[in-house]
């Protein structure tokens, strides 16, 4: 952390006071906490706590990605998406959850695995950390689907894939990410410039 960042950290940080657990469930613990902010006054502050997850953009040797098709029951929709899950438990390696989410879902196994960075899809409410993987050299195998799954793979050319996201066709925000960020590094990778 340089200085510049600890000292916004000591200037912007809230202080906890009390934490009152609302729900726990199977995923997600539910809590209100009370915190002190910057002026001293007392907030309260709604959230969920989350193991994390991990998401995966499979990429086959002519370009293309593996993409799903599933119900998502809080929004009522069919939604295009890329292999994700959550982690089991908390020090879960997020590669090992990786490759069993790839593997459990669709069937593959990577020879090469690309780690894209973390990104938090919620911080106002929520901690869940998401780590982006970019799979590649993949063998098919046989899926393991989890009894409540029910999910429709195809593939698609991974620069069609950038543009249904660009035209608000992927409105999953974690694959919206890892395709743009997948599609970058390949880009980078192919140029010779990655840092």
């Amino acid at each position: 952390m340089t200085k510049q960042e600890k000292e916004e950290y000591e200037q912007l940080t809230e202080v906890p006071i009390s934490s009152e657990l609302i729900r726990a469930g199977k995923i997600l613990e539910m809590k209100v906490d009370r915190v002190r902010v910057f002026n001293g006054q007392i907030a309260s502050r709604e959230l969920v706590r989350h193991l994390g997850a991990v998401c995966i953009v499979p990429l086959t040797e002519d370009g293309q990605i593996i993409l799903e098709r599933q119900y998502r029951y809080p929004i009522d929709r069919v939604l295009t998406e890329i292999p994700a899950g959550k982690l089991d438990y908390a020090d879960e390696d997020p590669l090992e959850a990786a490759k069993r989410e790839l593997r459990e879902e669709t069937g593959y196994h990577a020879g090469e695995w690309v780690y894209l960075g973390d990104f938090y899809p919620a911080a106002a409410y929520s901690d869940e950390r998401i780590r982006v993987f970019l799979a590649r050299g993949l063998t098919q195998g046989e899926r393991d689907l989890d009894p409540d799954e029910n999910i429709n793979l195809f593939t698609v050319p991974l620069g069609e894939a950038v543009d249904a996201v660009m035209r608000g066709e992927v409105p999953d925000g974690k694959s919206q990410l890892a395709i743009l960020k997948a599609a970058e590094y390949l880009k980078r990778e192919q140029a010779g410039s990655l840092s």
